[in-house]
């Protein structure tokens, strides 16, 4: 098999009750029925596959993790809102990290507003996803991770897959992003650090944001850029609830940081397959946002060779929106 492939239960199981190494993606009814072993695991009941974005509960994404050393080279560790900060550190010098969070909780959100923070992140690389469900069920069903060492499914903590490579192997974390602050739109600030916000400045200016966007047209769809140093990050708009004034995002908005409303993009499909124009050898891990599915209209449109969950967040290091992120292995001579 390709090192990831849509499969049925029993196929992945086959995979498991063989020592693989495996990051996993599906229905929650999906994930409990596999055996114990070395793989972590999310709900979400959207894919990009072989034959291009694709929707089901009949099956899971498998991802084998084939740059690991040997399985005693792997740490499957559970997570709380009290020992989240650790991840980095808990990461081995030389490899990586997958971790998957269970959205719309506590420690969703911690990660979110603190992983900037946390000890050794951006020194060694941390990818990984937010399970979610399937748009239909919001508020009635709860995304899930699942700890294959231990078999238990979680609402309330992450799951990390710690993985060490040879001395000759290296990580990286590649971030595909569309979009791009409109220099030519308003600078929007927020005076407190948080997935909603009620006022904000405006080119200085005290607004109610709600009633900004109205009066501007915003379009929900095209999320909040902040630049970073040159790094373009967004954060989507989730609800703009007008009569409440309420505007809630997918990820944070953070305090004293500038944003721009992004630009305009062209065709999705296009815009990500030259981002990612290129054969892709060694990937170890790669996702894209729900929010680019919807409004690209990826469902049976193919992102170049790109393939893994669709995700209600995207994790290279921190928490992010509307992006594609992937992780692949290259081969270097240490010093």
């Amino acid at each position: 098999m390709t090192n990831q492939v849509l499969l049925t239960v029993e196929a992945t199981s086959k995979l498991i009750r063989e020592g693989k190494i495996l990051s996993l993606a599906g229905d929650e009814k999906l994930l409990s029925q596999l055996p114990k072993g070395n793989w972590i695991g999310g709900s979400i009941p959207y894919f990009m596959g072989d034959e291009g974005g694709v929707e089901t509960s009949d099956l899971l994404f498998v991802t084998e993790l084939s740059g690991a050393v040997s399985a005693n080279a792997v740490s499957i560790k559970t997570y709380s809102v009290d020992t989240i900060h650790t991840i980095a550190t808990d990461a081995p010098e030389n490899g990586y990290t997958i971790v998957i969070l269970p959205a719309m909780s506590a420690i969703h959100a911690d990660y979110a507003n603190h992983a900037r923070d946390f000890d050794d992140m951006f020194i060694k690389p941390v990818v990984g996803w937010i399970a979610g469900v399937h748009l239909s069920n919001l508020g009635t069903i709860t995304p899930k991770v699942a700890n294959g060492v231990t078999g238990e499914i979680l609402d309330a903590q992450a799951v990390a897959l710690h993985v060490a490579l040879p001395e000759n192997k290296l990580a990286v974390v590649h971030i595909l992003n569309l979009f791009r602050q409109d220099t030519d739109g308003d600078i929007i600030t927020f005076p407190a650090t948080g997935f909603t916000a009620i006022n904000c400045k405006v080119n200085g200016q005290d607004r109610v944001f709600a009633d900004y966007i109205a009066e501007k047209n915003l379009s929900s769809k095209l999320p909040l850029v902040a630049d970073y140093s040159g790094a373009q990050i967004n954060t989507s708009f989730q609800e703009i609830n007008h009569d409440s004034k309420k505007v809630s995002f997918y990820a944070p908005v953070f305090e004293g940081i500038e944003y721009r409303q992004a630009a305009q993009v062209g065709d999705y499909v296009h815009d990500f397959n030259a981002l990612a124009e290129g054969e892709h050898q060694h990937i170890q891990f790669s996702c894209n946002c729900i929010l680019n599915y919807l409004y690209g209209e990826l469902q049976g449109r193919k992102t170049g060779d790109l393939q893994g969950p669709i995700t209600f967040g995207e994790v290279a290091y921190q928490l992010l929106n509307q992006t594609l992120v992937y992780l692949d292995i290259e081969t270097h001579t240490p010093d």
